[in-house]
């Protein structure tokens, strides 16, 4: 088997990791939102939202290693780079989605627990951001 080849092969192995990890944060979503509907514990449809969207977050991010994988195996020509482009452009475009819908805020944003510094003042409460000018 040439290096090409095996490329190739390990970038189909890792398309199929990636299909398989969707499928399993589908059926794990499902599961866990069904036990949890069975013992009426905790929000359900906000907690199978996050777990399922995880779930194709990984998936995703597998998918476009593979591709870039794939891509690298054979002889890049403009055309296949072009389309692995296109496809990691909107494979990106999906993971942000996703992010942005699991966290509830853009990435390059701190989490709500650190918006503040966590500097406390003389008598412990925390210092409010001043608006500036």
């Amino acid at each position: 088997m040439e290096f090409g080849q095996v490329i190739t092969r390990a970038g189909e192995i890792i398309d199929v990791i990636g299909v398989v990890a969707i499928v399993v944060g589908v059926l794990y979503a499902m599961v866990d939102a069904a036990i949890r509907r069975i013992r009426r514990t905790g929000p359900i449809y906000e907690r199978f939202r996050r777990v399922l969207g995880r779930g194709i977050l990984i998936g995703l991010e597998l998918l476009v290693a593979a591709d870039i994988i794939r891509t690298v195996a054979v002889t890049p020509t403009l055309e296949s780079v072009g389309v692995l482009g296109l496809i990691v452009l909107i494979r990106t475009f999906l993971s942000w989605s996703l992010a942005v819908e699991i966290t509830g805020r853009w990435p390059w944003q701190r989490p709500a627990a650190a918006v503040g510094d966590g500097e406390a003042d003389a008598g412990g409460a925390e210092r409010a951001a001043a608006p500036a000018g």
